[in-house]
């Protein structure tokens, strides 16, 4: 009788592939976990337990095969894992990279709650599809038939190209129009290189192209092409724009020189380590840490990305305020671990109460603690009278979270119906607005969410969206 390939977790240690020294990647922006061997990978693809009822399955937005791809992983057949995993995901490397997995599938796993330590399966997925680019095993966008039929995507974030990927090989044809002179959202000008190194965004970018999605960048729709224009040249619309607008501090001395958005700091990172741009603003040191003391107030993944940028540019010190504790925090706890590490301090149950010089040379900051637990279960800071204290900043970064823009007031459609909260009104399942062939998808939806939310709204709505074609061939057929 063979060996049995699987079911090695009581064996077999949970081991994540080698994450360079904390003193060694906080000096560049290259990824920090290296590619597992493939021998590596087949061992912690073989400590699935391949349980009757799969949580890792059932947690993941987009219901990812996960089983049945590290059982393929364990038995050496590889390609076919990866014609699974990207049965289901349009973008697997990307996902293997900047999931959160400890909060996903790997948080949901069976042995993990079992106390045996989860299945690897962010870096599995990664290691399954960069291979496949490696093999040639991904194949270019060709669709069986071309359609005549075309539909406008504006934004080009992870849900306007997932659907321009799925829109594409169904042969329908693609624009995409976006704000930034490169496609790829907070994919390209959000997360920092040391998360997703950007050869591959840009590898997905060229696909889309190289299949035939027509990209129109560096346009600002309501300025450069109105919203009806855009309309007028298509059969339908997707709107995937994303959440750009930050969230506000206030307080005295809220607006002074040197406090800056999270958006603006990370932008001018990306552009200028991670594609040699030259940006005035980090040239000149209003958005480059290097030297400076810096804080940054948040506590979720963009903060997280905003403290371990810093770090790599130079800064002399950096805290993060946080007015809840470790365990309330929103962010990755993965992330704040490798953050420590890196030498960034946390000062856990604090919030700003106002800010000193003009530019900002200090944070005056009060001293929280938990009380009774809010609307959302989440007990509530309160604020300890007498604790305040100055902490020393020269730049002071917000990461608050985002909120949508005023896109019926941008666009001039006043008829684009949106929610008390300024989402794009649209149904969740399809997309649909109460537009016709119009469509929204993503966070402009559901609010500031994950990468791998909007790749499942962008694939789900591209079905939509192709019923309706289908529908309305129908009816002029007849």
């Amino acid at each position: 009788m063979a060996k049995q390939p699987m079911l090695k977790f009581v064996d077999v240690a949970r081991e994540m592939p080698a994450k360079r020294d904390a003193s060694v990647r906080r000096t560049d922006f290259d990824e920090i976990y290296a590619e597992y061997a493939d021998a590596k990978a087949t061992e912690q693809s073989a400590r699935c337990s391949q349980c009757g009822v799969p949580y890792c399955q059932t947690h993941c937005p987009l219901h990812n095969n996960i089983p049945d791809w590290l059982r393929l992983t364990a038995t050496g057949r590889l390609e076919e894992a990866y014609e699974v995993s990207q049965a289901t995901n349009t973008f697997p490397e990307i996902c293997g990279r900047i999931c959160p997995q400890d909060r996903l599938c790997e948080g949901n796993c069976v042995i993990e709650q079992s106390g045996h330590g989860t299945v690897t399966i962010g870096s599995v997925e990664k290691y399954i599809t960069d291979t496949a680019w490696e093999k040639g095993w991904v194949k270019p966008i060709s669709p069986a038939q071309e359609r005549t039929e075309s539909v406008g995507i504006i934004g080009a974030g992870p849900g306007g190209l997932a659907a321009a990927d799925m829109l594409r090989r169904a042969g329908v044809q693609v624009t995409v129009y976006d704000r930034y002179d490169r496609a790829g959202g907070l994919l390209t000008y959000g997360i920092p290189g040391f998360k997703l190194e950007k050869d591959i965004v840009t590898r997905r970018n060229d696909q889309l192209e190289q299949g035939g999605v027509r990209f129109v960048l560096n346009c600002t729709v309501g300025k450069d092409l109105s919203f009806e224009e855009i309309r007028a040249q298509h059969d339908a619309v997707i709107i995937a724009t994303g959440v750009y607008k930050s969230r506000d501090l206030v307080g005295p001395g809220a607006g002074a020189k040197g406090i800056v958005r999270a958006i603006d700091y990370l932008t001018a990172s990306n552009r200028a380590s991670n594609f040699g741009d030259s940006v005035p603003e980090f040239d000149s040191g209003e958005l480059n840490a290097k030297g400076k003391k810096i804080v940054v107030i948040g506590g979720g993944d963009t903060a997280m990305d905003c403290v371990r940028t810093a770090i790599r540019q130079g800064a002399t010190s950096v805290k993060c305020l946080y007015r809840r504790d470790r365990a309330n925090m929103p962010g990755s706890q993965r992330e704040v671990q490798n953050a420590e590490e890196e030498g960034v301090q946390f000062e856990w149950l604090t919030a700003p109460k106002g800010f000193k010089g003009e530019p900002v040379s200090a944070v005056v900051v009060e001293k929280m603690r938990l009380g009774q637990p809010d609307a959302t279960g989440r007990q509530r800071p309160e604020v300890i009278e007498g604790s305040d204290y100055d902490e020393p900043a020269d730049i002071v970064i917000k990461a608050l979270g985002f909120e949508p823009e005023e896109l019926p007031t941008l666009w001039g459609c006043p008829e684009l119906e949106v929610t008390r909260w300024g989402t794009v009104k649209a149904e969740f399942t399809s997309g649909r607005t109460t537009l016709p062939g119009v469509y929204a998808i993503g966070d402009i939806v559901r609010g500031a969410s994950l990468v791998v939310w909007a790749i499942r709204d962008g694939r789900d709505c591209v079905e939509a969206v192709l019923q309706d074609m289908t529908a309305k061939a129908a009816v002029a057929a007849e």
